[in-house]
């Protein structure tokens, strides 16, 4: 027993004086923490210099854009044929993808070899080989009788202009066929497959074989955004932010970017890490001075690392009794695989021995513990300069999506990583180690560049069919120059048609005429009382006007709700609602015996006989109460001021948002003859000749007409530009038919708009995986306000799909995209359309004064306008565009319906006091 305990000594004691001795031999291979998070953050700094315009030429590392722009989603499906060529030999396969909710993938391969001939001799030749190899897969597989989708991966840098293209930058891995760098191989292999004939294919993608891996992954798992190759070469990639990639246009969504991490310490930049032996590999390549991390890293190197290590450490006595063998000193004789036998758990020792021998060595047990000891320092450092790359990879993802832990997945496949018993947890480990903070799954891809090109054939194809499908779904919302003109001139006519006695009934434009006959002229002064009901919020106001050199406005103001109850109740429940508002407002400003002469801004369509007397047309905005339409608004007020019995108050005019709009901006520009209201609601007043309007006595001077143009359409006249989506948001409204261009342009449609399409497009299978989700069948959960913080430039796509999650959408990157771009187009199409009326509006002013130019200014409220980051600056250029004649400037009311209330108010006590 004693012995035994002796030879387990013995052997330990001999194991560890081994493992000192190469430690002390091997010290600058073997990184500790604070030196890999220092490679690491190198590696990042060497990422931003490939993503930069600036920088990328020189860089090393060079961050080459693939243009694949999504990874797969699931629906993917279809019969693809790809090509693999990246090492010795060549792989043909077919794919067939379905997705009939099974999701499965099956293929069929076959693989050519690739005579060394071949590799060192013209490029011609070397496509010529690869179309001849599958046009004989293709006769076997008998795949002639259809064109067939094809993707190719190419295992070699590339620079990418577009999916189907690539030029190539330099060979590697032994390959040096002529004529071939910096022309674009799928153009050779397009030439090549037409000189063979007999195959109909299409070749739609050029893949990286760290794509492929992605890509293969990707499909089973959908947080898989990263690839890694580390077999004879290695690689990674990753799905970059579009915005942070300066070679290529655009900065919406992401793709993913080849890194060549292989060329990582080109610059220098590992200067301190490389070690002599390396630099030895290095000498001895037949690229000198290039792919330098990946002659640290990569299976091509490793075991040819080893031998030069073993063959040093000999010379220096330290190995074999100084003896060394001429296999050992001949190059290439030691594999990496045999590193792999090495460190195998249990079978280690005895496989060292075993090669050693075949070296002709004649090793002791020291020697075959320092042999596998080397093995482990030599394959360690490979995992943990590649752990060190991925490391900063997955920061900058993180950092990019700004969250504070990230969840991904990782694709991995090489001979290294497959086949070497110790790597793939050595590698793990490390990672984790040095980014905490991200949660990453390791998955090992099953036949990953042939299915991973075809994969990327799948989602091109996927992605044309989808945007082809989407652009038709959008089309009708985009509208030409020509359709503008044409909305320009039914608005146009409309107007005339709601001016005139005899067409006014049947009008769509009703051009209401409001009794308001002028603008502030500056000397407006005194204290008033403002009401404004125009939404499901009620306001009263005190306003005071000081006239003079120092003209000031300053208003006190209470807010108030009105109850869904009581918006659809009755009219008198809803004006007693507004006289106890006002109660308690009195009360709360201690004017309770207060007189004050009072404006109501009351934001419906009203026919006035009176600037004091106003009969609801019809009401808007969600308001239904009973017994209201066809009545004096101002009568109802006071019938409830009457029943309350506590105050009277001196109701001098009826005033609607868009008249209090013009009346404040017109306060500080005399020039503002114009209001618009874009918001919840849409409509737009104007100062008209008082000949023109034939509705009311006399033809002196002017007078406001609110337009009321939300109803323009309600005859049909813009049929041809009212899309499907239109026809439903209007058949699920209160009011059926009616406000048909209110209901293209205003706040409270335009989110259920975008809704009726996402609904669409997910029926389609085009958004959200097909799934919709119960939030996505509520009306009105898609509110206008998400249009505005969606199509912010300012928003990064992950808050958008942040947004999207609020409202329970689980949407991928490339869905946020959709749901972005199908935003922009529906407020584009307001905001045009829009424009277009107001067009209508200035050129007749314009026509009305015989003038060939007008300056003009127009007084704009209301959220669209104000929150939303494209809506004015779409409209101006569309005035612009359709009345070049007239130079109109646009102004931000501030306070406009009370503030207005009370100009309109003292402008009215005026005339009365002049007549």
């Amino acid at each position: 027993m004693l012995a035994v305990h002796l030879l387990s000594f013995y052997f330990s004691k001999l194991q560890e004086d081994q493992i000192k001795k190469v430690d002390r031999f091997l010290y600058a291979m073997r990184l500790n923490d604070d030196q890999l998070q220092d490679i690491s953050a190198r590696f990042r700094e060497e990422m931003e210099k490939g993503l930069s315009g600036e920088s990328n030429m020189t860089a090393a590392v060079k961050m080459l854009p693939t243009h694949v722009l999504s990874t797969p989603d699931g629906s993917e499906e279809g019969e693809f044929l790809a090509l693999d060529l990246g090492g010795s030999r060549f792989k043909v396969l077919q794919v067939k993808v379905s997705e009939d909710g099974k999701r499965k993938v099956e293929m069929k391969s076959q693989t050519y070899p690739i005579p060394t001939a071949v590799i060192n001799g013209r490029g011609t030749d070397l496509f010529g080989h690869v179309a001849e190899s599958l046009k004989d897969f293709m006769g076997k597989n008998l795949i002639n009788n259809r064109k067939t989708p094809l993707g190719f991966t190419f295992s070699f840098p590339c620079r990418q202009s577009k999916l189907d293209e690539g030029v190539l930058l330099s060979w590697s891995k032994h390959y040096k066929a002529r004529g071939v760098q910096g022309t674009d191989v799928v153009e050779s292999l397009r030439q090549a497959i037409n000189r063979t004939g007999g195959m109909d294919v299409e070749v739609l993608a050029l893949v990286n074989d760290t794509v492929g891996t992605m890509m293969t992954c990707g499909y089973d798992d959908q947080r898989c955004e990263v690839g890694v190759i580390v077999g004879m070469g290695t690689n990674a990639c990753y799905m970059e932010e579009l915005r942070h990639i300066d070679l290529v246009e655009g900065d919406e969504g992401r793709m993913c970017i080849n890194t060549e991490w292989g060329a990582f310490g080109e610059d220098g930049t590992l200067n301190d890490f490389i070690t002599d032996f390396d630099r030895e590999i290095d000498a001895a390549s037949s690229n000198p001075g290039k792919q330098l991390f990946e002659k640290m890293v990569s299976g091509l190197y490793m075991g040819e690392l080893v031998r030069i290590i073993l063959l040093k450490m000999t010379k220096k006595g330290l190995l074999f009794q100084g003896r060394a063998s001429d296999a050992l000193r001949t190059k290439g004789k030691f594999q990496t695989k045999n590193v792999a036998l090495i460190e195998k758990y249990k079978e280690g020792l005895r496989n060292t021995k075993e090669i050693l021998l075949d070296l002709d060595l004649s090793p002791s047990e020291e020697d075959c513990i320092a042999v596998q000891h080397v093995c482990t320092i030599v394959s360690f450092r490979s995992a943990n300069l590649c752990a060190a790359a991925l490391a900063a990879i997955l920061t900058r993802i993180r950092q990019n999506r700004k969250l504070k832990s990230l969840r991904t997945t990782v694709g991995m496949d090489g001979t290294i990583y497959r086949t070497h018993p110790q790597y793939p947890k050595r590698l793990h480990k490390v990672v984790r180690k040095l980014v905490p903070d991200c949660h990453v799954r390791f998955v090992l891809s099953e036949s990953g560049s042939g299915k991973g090109a075809a994969m990327v054939t799948a989602v091109a194809q996927r992605l044309v069919i989808q945007r082809r499908q989407i652009s038709e779904t959008l089309a009708a919302f985009k509208l030409s120059l020509e359709q503008l003109q044409e909305v320009r001139v039914k608005m146009r006519t409309e107007m005339e048609r709601g001016l005139r006695k005899d067409t006014h009934s049947t009008a769509s434009v009703k051009m209401l005429p409001t009794y308001v006959y002028s603008v502030p002229d500056g000397t407006e002064t005194g204290k008033y009382l403002a009401l404004d009901l125009g939404g499901t919020n009620f306001r009263v106001l005190v306003v005071k006007i000081r006239s003079g050199l120092r003209r000031s406005v300053r208003m006190y103001n209470k807010i108030y709700a009105i109850p869904l109850e009581i918006m659809q109740g009755t009219g008198e429940e809803l004006f007693d609602h507004i006289v106890q508002c006002i109660s308690d407002f009195l009360d709360y400003m201690g004017m309770k015996n207060t007189c004050l002469p009072l404006g109501f801004t009351f934001s419906f369509p009203c026919r006035q006989t009176g600037i004091d007397k106003g009969s609801l047309v019809c009401w808007t905005k969600g308001f239904k109460a009973t017994d209201c339409e066809g009545n004096d608004v101002v009568e109802m007020l006071r019938e409830a001021i009457k029943r309350r019995n506590e105050f009277d108050l001196d109701i001098v005019a009826i005033v609607n948002d868009t008249v209090g709009t013009m009346m404040t901006c017109a306060y500080e520009d005399p020039k503002c003859e114009i209001g618009l209201i874009a918001g919840t609601g849409s409509n737009m007043c104007y100062m008209e000749d008082m000949r023109n309007i034939g509705t009311v006595e006399g033809d002196e001077g002017q007078m406001c007409v609110n337009t009321e143009w939300g109803g323009f359409g309600d005859n049909g006249c813009i049929e041809d530009i009212w899309t499907k989506f239109d026809r439903e948001v209007d058949e699920g409204s209160l009011n059926i038919g009616k406000q048909r261009f209110e209901k293209m342009t205003s706040g409270m449609y335009l989110g259920e708009i975008v809704r009726q399409i996402l609904i669409d497009l997910t029926r389609r299978g085009l958004l959200f995986r097909g799934h919709i989700t119960e939030p996505l069948k509520t009306r009105g959960i898609f509110e206008t306000k998400f249009l505005s913080q969606i199509e912010s430039d300012r928003l990064a796509l992950l808050q958008v799909r942040s947004i999207l999650q609020h409202l329970g959408l689980d949407s991928t990157c490339d869905d946020s995209i959709i749901v972005k771009e199908v935003c922009g187009t529906v407020s584009r199409r307001a905001a045009q359309i829009c424009g277009a009326g107001m067009a209508a509006v200035v050129d007749k002013i314009r026509e009305n004064r015989g003038l060939d130019h007008l300056d003009i200014t127009v007084g704009v409220d209301g959220t669209l306008y104000k929150l939303h980051p494209h809506f004015s600056r779409i409209l101006r250029e569309t005035v612009q565009a359709l009345a070049p004649r007239c130079d109109v400037t646009f102004v931000l009311s501030e306070d406009g319906s009370g503030k207005g209330a009370a100009l309109i108010t003292t402008v009215a006590q005026r005339r009365y006091a002049q007549t």
